[in-house]
């Protein structure tokens, strides 16, 4: 009964800790995206930026439904290896920029400068139609935004959702993101530049990073020892010597300045 208990905990951790980070890594996305058909509704016209908006989610949506099974019919050990190289990827990349982001290496993302950059192109622009769409420029940049911001996203859904055996659940995390933050960036009809995007980019960093060791070690034959709560010994482990580089490489910049 113990036992029963034990794992039924560490079921739910571990999936408390998929929602967690499918959720921030698309609302960072999220962030970025809405950011550009704010500028480009608010310059050209909404109709053509929406259904951009509408076109790009739908494409991401076929890409989950075609790849989730196709990576789910993956063996398991075959899987989890796979599953964990594409996961140490991207958390590798998104840990380093934000250890340099926070070390002052490298600028913080200002969605406020991308509005106001995206906001004079498009003004600039000029118009053209396509069919039903009447704002062709407006039309594809949106489109591409939503597509190229979301590409990242559709993979650590399939990832996630594919190892754990619910990519449904990993669906929904990033459907709720989605309508959290484009809801916030409609109501405020401005950028999202109070949102801690650099932040919730270590966090997701860390996250991918601690996910990915576990599950590519599996794939390899390796046994964590505690099971799945080893996870949480990854993600204090990446936590804190990616807080120990962004102190190191801050401290460095104050001595050589």
């Amino acid at each position: 009964m113990t036992y029963g208990v034990g794992l039924k905990g560490r079921r739910h951790v571990n999936s408390a800790a998929l929602f967690l980070t499918v959720f921030l890594a698309c609302a960072v996305e999220a962030v970025e995206a809405t950011t550009v058909v704010l500028a480009v509704g608010t310059a050209r016209e909404w109709r053509s930026a929406l259904i951009g908006v509408a076109t790009g989610l739908l494409l991401l949506a076929v890409l989950v439904a075609v790849l989730g099974p196709a990576v789910s019919a993956v063996p398991l050990n075959g899987l989890r290896l796979l599953v964990g190289g594409v996961l140490l990827i991207f958390g590798l990349q998104w840990l380093r920029k934000a250890v340099l982001r926070a070390s002052g290496h490298k600028a913080l993302h200002d969605e406020d400068a991308v509005f106001r950059e995206q906001l004079a192109a498009a003004q600039s622009a000029s118009a053209g139609r396509y069919g039903p769409v009447r704002d062709w420029y407006g039309f594809t940049v949106v489109f591409k935004s939503v597509v190229l911001e979301g590409l990242e996203v559709v993979f650590i859904v399939v990832t996630f959702g594919a190892n754990a055996h619910d990519v449904p659940g990993a669906a929904v995390a990033a459907v709720i993101a989605i309508l959290v933050v484009t809801g916030v960036g409609v109501a405020i009809r401005a950028p999202l530049s109070r949102v801690p995007e650099n932040t919730m980019k270590f966090v997701v960093g860390v996250m991918l990073c601690a996910f990915g060791t576990f599950w590519g070690a599996e794939g390899a034959g390796a046994s964590w020892p505690g099971s799945d709560l080893a996870i949480l010994a990854l993600v204090m482990l990446y936590g804190g010597v990616a807080l120990l580089l962004a102190g190191a490489l801050r401290d460095r910049s104050k001595a050589s300045s």
